[in-house]
């Protein structure tokens, strides 16, 4: 069972949050200061996430994040920031933090977030060779997909794009998360070719099927569902 720790000085909030995280087969831990979300950290440093509010009594979000992340680089930290935190959000994540949600959040949305930077985090040595999502399977030993039980031949970026789409399945992801990872921070070509290689993998995932897997969200991305 995966257990997170919940780092929320709002009682309620925190109390809704831990009630939908455990409806969902969460296990999860709670601290309502900066200095209890450090204690609680030490006393368990095996978290497999950490949700931490920007702003807390005693110490700060940031001073609790670069607690965790000089312990452990790898694991996942979501800042829970406010609507106008823009530059604090910016700022959480020079010092590491992995992404971020802003209040008031739709739960829906956290809890894919949280599922997508858990499955992020998963060591290559642990995860399983063959990972699937409905009739996709993609074979990460051979570099081979099926849907249902039809090869698909895919080049090696289609591929790699297929493969993070459905990694973070009904996450939407945009254009420029896409670029940073599939195509690499430093790429510097522009980002319709996110788009082009969308449809070739459209034309090859989706076409001979009724129900479409790879799908446009107007205006913020594309998604997998």
């Amino acid at each position: 069972m995966k257990e997170i720790l919940i780092v929320e000085d709002d009682r309620k909030i925190s109390r809704i949050i831990e009630l939908q995280l455990n409806h969902e087969g969460f296990k999860t831990t709670k601290a309502f200061t900066g200095r209890e979300a450090i204690e609680q950290y030490n006393n368990n440093p095996h978290f497999d996430l950490i949700l931490l509010d920007i702003m807390l009594p005693e110490i700060s979000g940031f001073e609790v994040l670069k607690h965790i992340k000089s312990k452990d680089q790898m694991i996942p930290v979501i800042f829970l920031s406010a609507r106008d935190d823009t530059s604090a959000v910016v700022a959480g994540f020079e010092l590491g933090a992995d992404d971020y949600v802003t209040k008031p959040f739709n739960f829906d949305e956290l809890l894919a977030r949280i599922k997508a930077n858990i499955r992020k985090s998963t060591p290559m040595t642990s995860q399983k060779s063959m990972i699937s999502f409905k009739d996709i399977e993609i074979n990460m030993d051979t570099f081979s997909v099926k849907r249902g039980e039809q090869p698909i031949d895919l080049s090696r970026t289609e591929f790699d794009l297929l493969y993070y789409l459905v990694l973070n399945h009904e996450l939407v992801q945009s254009r420029e998360q896409i670029l940073d990872n599939v195509w690499g921070f430093d790429y510097d070509g522009g980002e319709n070719i996110v788009d082009v290689y969308i449809k070739y993998l459209r034309d090859k995932i989706d076409r001979e099927y009724s129900e479409k897997r790879i799908q446009t969200v107007r205006g913020r991305g594309y998604v997998v569902r």
